[in-house]
């Protein structure tokens, strides 16, 4: 969604952008070909830190100066990040949250269950791997983390038989845990692949994803310059739900009630500093989705602390709930 992104981000001269997820580099050189601006980028990957360092080192030899500043480490602890470069705040933040398609596509990251790797899922490369969780967890932990965080309503059906085969073996590759869950786990309907929601709860475990994505939310709303726009592409209801319910408490909504609660609407709308950009999230068009298969579950939100320079959104992008 980086034509999506950049509609709503509005970066302009001399102005200060955070991509919050490196990855490889799309967002960050996508803004900086689009306004005289300056960059920081952040990822806990190192493997993304060292593409960043010589996209950087690149352009500034093209430019003559640096423009492309990049900050090793999770989201999460942006705020000490920034303020330790000297920026005490921002005019645009974009996140895009998960996993990169780098990762995904380098088998012995661990991410995939379409690729034999090691069993990883490691975005730092550091801290208890999915192969340690696996192996080493109880079986209610594992329930627990394939159903909240991987939305799989099989959950003690594959606990249980993890369990049972790691008894026998220890488990060490992606491929070996795919082909375990798929034999447990009905055919999806909709031909999504049987081990995807597995392995998407233990990515988010093992990275803490969820935990990460909440603290981010809260510094990037507090790092914002009047004006500033906060971008957040999210691919999955759970991120979605994060940050939908962040960017409704920054505007003052009441989030304890559901829409169609009719409390909800007797309910005080404080007067804050911030106005939504986009009413609704923004979904891929048909083209894009089409040429790039993992777009099609990318959910945009994005705000704005009040100022001079908010941008207005545009009516042209097609939105939804």
């Amino acid at each position: 969604m980086l034509a999506e992104v950049l509609d709503y981000l509005r970066p302009a001269a001399g102005e200060r952008i955070l991509d919050c997820t490196f990855g490889g580099g799309g967002y960050s050189l996508a803004i900086l070909r689009a306004a005289d601006c300056t960059v920081w980028g952040i990822d806990r990957d190192p493997d993304a830190i060292a593409r960043g360092l010589a996209l950087s080192n690149a352009l500034a030899q093209v430019e003559g100066r640096t423009r492309l500043h990049l900050l090793h480490g999770g989201f999460g602890a942006m705020a000490d990040m920034v303020q330790g470069a000297g920026v005490t705040s921002l005019d645009g933040i974009v996140m895009d949250l998960g996993v990169s398609s780098f990762q995904l596509d380098e088998a012995e990251r661990g991410f995939s269950f379409r690729l034999d790797g090691p069993l990883d899922m490691r975005m730092q490369k550091a801290g208890r791997s999915a192969a340690d969780l696996v192996n080493e967890a109880p079986e209610q932990e594992l329930a627990d983390i394939i159903h909240f965080y991987g939305e799989e309503r099989h959950a003690r059906r594959v606990a249980r038989a993890i369990v049972t085969a790691r008894a026998q073996a220890p488990f060490s590759t992606t491929t070996q845990l795919a082909d375990l869950v798929r034999s447990v786990v009905p055919r999806d309907r909709a031909g999504l692949d049987s081990a995807t929601r597995t392995f998407q709860g233990l990515r988010i475990a093992v990275n803490d994803e969820l935990g990460e994505i909440e603290r981010g939310l809260t510094q990037a709303l507090d790092l914002l310059a009047p004006g500033g726009r906060l971008v957040v592409v999210s691919f999955h209801s759970l991120e979605d739900r994060l940050v939908k319910r962040a960017m409704q408490h920054a505007l003052g909504k009441d989030v304890s009630f559901s829409r169609h609660d009719p409390r909800a609407a007797l309910a005080p709308s404080a007067q804050t500093g911030f106005t939504a950009l986009a009413g609704k999230a923004i979904r891929p068009g048909d083209a894009e989705c089409a040429a790039n298969p993992r777009a099609r579950s990318a959910r945009l939100r994005a705000i704005a602390r009040r100022g001079p320079t908010v941008p207005s959104s545009s009516p042209s992008i097609p939105a939804e709930d």
